[in-house]
């Protein structure tokens, strides 16, 4: 019993192997470590089922994902019902180590001060 137990541990969030190897399809080239690893928190946080490869389901929660991290990591802006629902489906994932980033709005607002 304890060697499935080691084995279960490795695998992120309780996921099984193969929703673990599943996410692993979806990493980036060019992905750090980093970004990947909460970036495959979030797939695995709202996948569910396991989306059929090219479906608009698949297609719509790797958008997001990338939303999400692109957000967290970049800086990056998107419309706000995009950032609404990909920080909404991000809820309780716990990141460490992100560029803490001012908006341009802010950095505006201190010149003026």
């Amino acid at each position: 019993a304890m060697a499935g137990k080691a084995a279960a541990a490795v695998e992120p969030l309780g996921r099984t192997a193969e929703e673990a190897a599943w996410a692993e399809t979806l990493r980036g080239a060019c992905e750090p470590e980093h970004h990947w690893r909460y970036r495959r928190e979030f797939l695995l946080r709202n996948v569910g089922e396991l989306p059929a490869a090219g479906s608009a389901q698949l297609q719509r929660l790797v958008s997001l994902s990338m939303v999400w991290a692109n957000h967290v990591f970049l800086g990056c802006r998107y419309p706000p019902q995009v950032m609404e629902k990909a920080l909404e489906m991000a809820e309780g994932i716990q990141v460490t180590n992100a560029p803490v980033r001012t908006t341009r709005d802010e950095l505006v607002a201190k010149v003026k001060k």
